[in-house]
């Protein structure tokens, strides 16, 4: 595991607003953020415990970029699955899914209306030497790995003698979120629906127990579709890079757009948990190129 560093933790001003984040991208190149934390007990287990690891989602998924530095530390194989890849994407991989190519993962493309019951499949047919990774982490496992990270921010609430602690993270399953409100109920843990909308996202949570009372779900003023360009998600990621920190372009602008909208969760301290993901930034300003809008 790695040492808790304090100066992980940074004072940040956006919009003449004060923020604290935690710098959970500087964990690790390639295996950071939410992600590292989803992943800890799999980090801290011994490498002979699995031969291969199945898990499945977008093409260019943190999670599957996250999963395949694992493997590729543990000497594990990593099987992934997904709806089928655009051309020029086999032709010319970039992004996440390139350097998941780049560290062994051997990819698995399957039609759009297979795809439900293929990961059905992958759920149930498993053998001893064998672990099924779910979309994006979302696993029991990782509420080992969140426990530790809400002991970091615990150690640093206390050392900065803050009462009154607001902590903001992006969601596309929860699973960070519901994990960090169960294991610190003196604490509001603030977070929004990136994938689908809040009905869709309390279901996802839902699967893995009550909601916890100080779980908060922040809805904007408007619904991103997503990964979908938006003019301005762009912006308030330049935003972000102008106030001196990078965020990902998918999860993180989305949470900033929204949390700016809620003034009230200002009026105490907020400490925003970088989920990581920069990487994936590449493959999604193509995009805003290819709109024409950058």
């Amino acid at each position: 595991m790695q040492d808790f560093d304090e100066n992980r933790i940074q004072p940040f001003i956006l919009q003449n607003k004060s923020f604290y984040v935690k710098r959970e991208e500087l964990l690790d190149p390639l295996l950071s953020g939410n992600k590292y934390w989803k992943l800890y007990a799999l980090i801290q287990m011994p490498k002979e415990r699995y031969k291969k690891l199945v898990s499945y989602g977008g093409i260019q998924s943190n999670a599957m970029l996250s999963i395949a530095a694992l493997c590729h530390q543990k000497g594990w194989a990593f099987h992934y699955t997904c709806k089928p890849v655009a051309e020029h994407l086999k032709q010319q991989p970039t992004g996440n899914l390139r350097k998941s190519l780049d560290l062994g993962m051997v990819l698995h493309e399957v039609w759009h209306d297979d795809y439900h019951a293929c990961v059905q499949q992958l759920k149930e047919n498993r053998d001893v030497d064998s672990l099924f990774v779910p979309q994006g982490g979302a696993d029991p496992i990782a509420q080992i790995g969140i426990e530790q990270l809400a002991i970091e921010i615990k150690q640093w609430q206390k050392k900065q003698s803050i009462e009154q602690l607001n902590i903001v993270t992006p969601s596309g399953t929860g699973t960070t979120a519901f994990y960090l409100a169960q294991a610190l109920p003196e604490c509001q843990v603030l977070t929004t629906a990136v994938v689908g909308d809040t009905a869709y996202l309390m279901s996802q949570m839902e699967m893995l127990g009550a909601l916890p009372k100080n779980l908060i779900l922040l809805e904007g003023s408007k619904k991103y579709h997503f990964a979908k360009p938006y003019a301005e998600l762009l912006e308030i990621y330049h935003d972000l890079l102008a106030a001196g920190i990078t965020f990902d372009l998918i999860y993180g602008a989305v949470m900033w757009k929204v949390l700016l909208q809620h003034e009230s969760v200002m009026q105490d301290t907020v400490l925003y948990i970088h989920s990581g993901g920069v990487l994936g930034n590449v493959s999604m300003l193509d995009r805003y190129k290819h709109k024409g809008m950058l």
